[in-house]
C-alpha cells in the first residue's frame, strides 16, 4: 500500500494477468514392504542410526545407485528390492520406499527373517503418544515432507493379503492414488474370477483397485534360475513410463513389460475373439498380461475393479487419473486466494482455473472443460460467510478400447470391371 505522504519516487509492484496452475506429479508410487536393512548398513554409521533412517521412514528414491545403498541387491525374501528393480527396467520415476522389516524384531530361529513380518506391520499403526507413524500410515505425511505425494500404492506379495488391500484401497479414497493388487499365485483363470465373487477375496466395485493377473517369471541372476513376481510392480513401472513419455491422461494398456521372460500361467490371448481368456479377465475387472505372436508382453485391461459394476467412464484407470490430477492441481494452487476479499477471489480463481483446463485441452490431457462461478450455488448467506463454490466440468479422453468396423460387400462394385 502507498504510504500517505512521500516526498521522493516510488515503484508499486502490480501482477497482472492469470496466476497458472502448478500440476502436481502423476508419477509417484510409494512402495511398502521388506528390504535386508542389517546387510546395507555403511561402515561407520551406528546400528541405531542406521535403523532409524531405514525403518518405518519413507526414503526417496530416484535411481538405482540409491536403491541399492538403502535396500542393497535383490535378496531371496525381501520385497523391495525386487520391486524396484522392476520399476526402473522401464525407466526412473519417484519412488517412496518404506521398509517395514526390522531385524531386531521380526526373527526366525533368532536370525533375522522376512517371513515374521506381519499384515499388521505393512498396514502400519499411529502412536497415540508420539503420533509417530508406521507402514501405508506414513503416506499421510507425504505432502508435508516432500511437497508431493504418492499416486500408486504399491506393495507386492502382502497385497495379496485381504487385510493388506482393504487398507490400501481406504487410503487410495483419501490420498486420490490408485491401488494395484495382486490376485494370489498359484491361481487359475476360474479360480481368479471366481475370487471376483460374492466370497471371494477380490470382491471390490473400488474404482482406486487396479487387480494384477498372473505373476511373471523373471530371470534371477543371484539364483541363476527362474522366479515368480508380482505383476503390480512392473504394472507400476508401465505407469510410469507412460506418464513420463506421454502423459497421465494415457492408458497403460497394450505397452510393453519390460524385464520378463514369461507368465506363470499362459494365457489365450486374441484382439479379435471374445472368448479368449485375456479378455475374459477385461471383462470382470482384471488387468492382465497379453502375449501373442509378435506383440511381446504387454499389459491388457483399461479398467479398475469398479468394473462391471460401474459402467461410468471412471472405471477407466486412465479418466480416474486424470480427474484426480486435475482435482488436486486445482485445490492446491487455490491456496493462494484463500482469506483475500471475494470481490477478488471470484475472478482470480476463474481466470486461473480456466487457463488451466485450456492449457489440458490443448495438450490433449481433456477434450473439453470450463470453471463456473454459479449464482443458485453462491447464495447471499453463505458469501457472508465467507464460502465460495465454484463449479468446473470436465471430459478426459477415455481410451480406444474397442475398434469396429463394418464390412459391406458391395455388388455394385463389379461394374469397374465393365467400364461401369
Amino acid at each position: 500500500m502507498p504510504a500517505n505522504y512521500l516526498h521522493g519516487v516510488e515503484t508499486i509492484e502490480i501482477l497482472k494477468g492469470p496466476i497458472p496452475v502448478r500440476e502436481v506429479k502423476s508419477a509417484v508410487v510409494f512402495l511398502v514392504g521388506t528390504a535386508p536393512v542389517h546387510l546395507t548398513k555403511p561402515e561407520g554409521v551406528s546400528e541405531e542410526d542406521w535403523y532409524a533412517e531405514t525403518i518405518n521412514n519413507p526414503l526417496l528414491i530416484l535411481n538405482r545407485e540409491t536403491a541399492a545403498r538403502y535396500f542393497g541387491e535383490s535378496t531371496s525374501g525381501y520385497t523391495i528390492p525386487y520391486a524396484l528393480d522392476a520399476i526402473f527396467d522401464h525407466g526412473g520415476t519417484t519412488i517412496l520406499a518404506v521398509n517395514v522389516f526390522d531385524p531386531r524384531i521380526h526373527k526366525v530361529d533368532n536370525q533375522p527373517n522376512p517371513q515374521a513380518v506381519q499384515p499388521s506391520d505393512i498396514i502400519g499403526t499411529v502412536d497415540n503418544t508420539t503420533g509417530k507413524k508406521t507402514g501405508l500410515k506414513l503416506i499421510t505425511e507425504f505432502y508435508s515432507r516432500f511437497g508431493f505425494t504418492a499416486k500408486l500404492i504399491l506393495v507386492p506379495v502382502y497385497s495379496s493379503l485381504s487385510a493388506v488391500s482393504a487398507e490400501m484401497i481406504a487410503l487410495c479414497e483419501t490420498n486420490r492414488a490408485l491401488a494395484l493388487i495382486d490376485a494370489p499365485a498359484g491361481m487359475t483363470v476360474q479360480q481368479v474370477i471366481n475370487a471376483r465373487g460374492a466370497e471371494g477375496q477380490l470382491n471390490t466395485s473400488a474404482y482406486r483397485a487396479v487387480i494384477c493377473y498372473p505373476h511373471l517369471k523373471i530371470w534371477d541372476t543371484a539364483t541363476n534360475s527362474e522366479r515368480l513376481e508380482p505383476l503390480s510392480q512392473r504394472l507400476a513401472g508401465v505407469i510410469a513410463k507412460t506418464d513420463h513419455d506421454d502423459g497421465y491422461w494415457w492408458s497403460p494398456s497394450n505397452r510393453e513389460i519390460l524385464g520378463i521372460i514369461g507368465m506363470e500361467r499362459a494365457l489365450t490371448a486374441s484382439i479379435n475373439d471374445p472368448l479368449c481368456e485375456t479378455n475374459i479377465l477385461n471383462e470382470n475387472g482384471i488387468v492382465t498380461v497379453f502375449n501373442s505372436f509378435g506383440t511381446g508382453y504387454r499389459v491388457w485391461g483399461n479398467r479398475s475393479a469398479a468394473w462391471p459394476t460401474k459402467t461410468d467412464p471412471k472405471n477407466f484407470i486412465s479418466v480416474r487419473r486424470t480427474a484426480d490430477i486435475v482435482a488436486e492441481s486445482i485445490e492446491y494452487s487455490t491456496m493462494q486466494w484463500l482469506d483475500k476479499p471475494i470481490t477478488v477471489v471470484v475472478d482470480g480463481v476463474l481466470s486461473m482455473v480456466n487457463a488451466f483446463i485450456r492449457t489440458l485441452i490443448g495438450r490433449g490431457a481433456l477434450v473439453d472443460g470450463k470453471c463456473y462461478f454459479l449464482k443458485d450455488k453462491n447464495p447471499s448467506d453463505q458469501l457472508a460467510l465467507g464460502h465460495l463454490t465454484f463449479t468446473y466440468e470436465i471430459m478426459p479422453p477415455t481410451p480406444a478400447e474397442r475398434i469396429t468396423f463394418e464390412q459391406v460387400i458391395n455388388i455394385e462394385l463389379l461394374k469397374k470391371l465393365t467400364g461401369g
